[in-house]
């Protein structure tokens, strides 16, 4: 298989008025992210918010996402729960459905320790076959895992990949020094791109591209050949955007809304998150108008 890199868009999950899938939806949106040039899919993460979803709808966006993209991009599954045996079962069932990998954060609200969380990845590894990005993200999971921990999982076959959510670009350099190339690191947030790449970040797991994708893949590819001062001066449009959704915690509403203020409507999301409010919208607007 060939490495991951580049940008991967972790999507929104579409729904209907009465909050139930919307399939047409989601369906589109798949076909609009790949036209707009993004290296890869990634279905059921945070920002389609998995902990929302029924066993049975997660398994529908799955399904529906790994027959939409037709090998056209890799697809990752997020399939993280809150329990080993969970999580194992969500694992299987993705690389049974064809997933290329999966992405999977801590056990959220339980806090596991360093040895705790070796052991949940390692047998979740020992379950399927493909490849695993492991995602440290503390702010929702309430966990940080550190570099001496990624070193030890990265001694662990099909764990290749981090999706780092710190914020944190000093975590790039830590985890490479620590993992060399047993560990390839993916940006997880949408405001510390730039400096993550250039220090040697080899992807980002964007949020930003279910409504800019385009814009994201401008800005890895300047960064690819070089063109930093070009990449920069994008960077710096893009800022206002990764600030709001990084900073504000509504990640899910603004980049809905954001879909929606560019005509390409995902519905709202699943309560109890609500839409921003006017005023938020008024913000959102002016970000976008930067880079839309």
């Amino acid at each position: 298989m060939e490495k991951w890199r580049g940008v991967y868009a972790v999507m929104l999950t579409p729904f209907q008025a009465d909050e139930s899938l919307d399939e047409v939806a989601l369906r589109k949106h798949i076909d609009f992210l790949i036209a707009e040039g993004v290296h890869g899919i990634i279905a059921t993460g945070s920002t389609g918010e998995f902990a929302s979803l029924s066993d049975e709808e997660r398994k529908r966006v799955v399904d529906i996402t790994i027959d939409q993209v037709r090998g056209r991009v890799p697809v990752l599954i997020g399939s993280a729960a809150n329990s080993t045996q969970h999580t194992i079962m969500y694992s299987q069932y993705a690389e049974q459905a064809g997933a290329d990998g999966l992405m999977i954060v801590a056990p959220y609200y339980c806090h596991p320790n360093a040895r705790e969380l070796y052991e949940h990845y390692k047998a979740v590894a020992e379950s399927v076959h493909i490849p695993i990005m492991i995602y440290n993200n503390p702010v929702t999971s309430g966990v940080d895992m550190s570099p001496d921990l990624l070193a030890r999982l990265a001694e662990v076959e099909n764990i290749s990949y981090v999706k780092d959510a710190t914020g944190d670009i000093r975590r790039v350099g830590q985890i490479k020094r620590l993992c060399g190339d047993k560990m390839s690191v993916f940006v997880g947030c949408d405001n510390v791109m730039l400096e993550c790449w250039l220090m040697g970040a080899e992807g980002w797991v964007s949020g930003s591209a279910n409504v800019i994708p385009a814009r994201c893949v401008e800005l890895y590819e300047l960064t690819v050949k070089g063109e930093i001062e070009q990449a920069r001066e994008l960077y710096y449009r893009m800022l206002p955007l990764g600030d709001m959704l990084d900073l504000e915690g509504s990640f899910v509403q603004y980049l809905k809304a954001g879909a929606e203020i560019l005509g390409r409507p995902l519905g709202k999301p699943r309560r109890p998150l609500l839409p921003p409010l006017p005023e938020d919208l008024q913000r959102l607007k002016k970000a976008l108008d930067l880079v839309a």
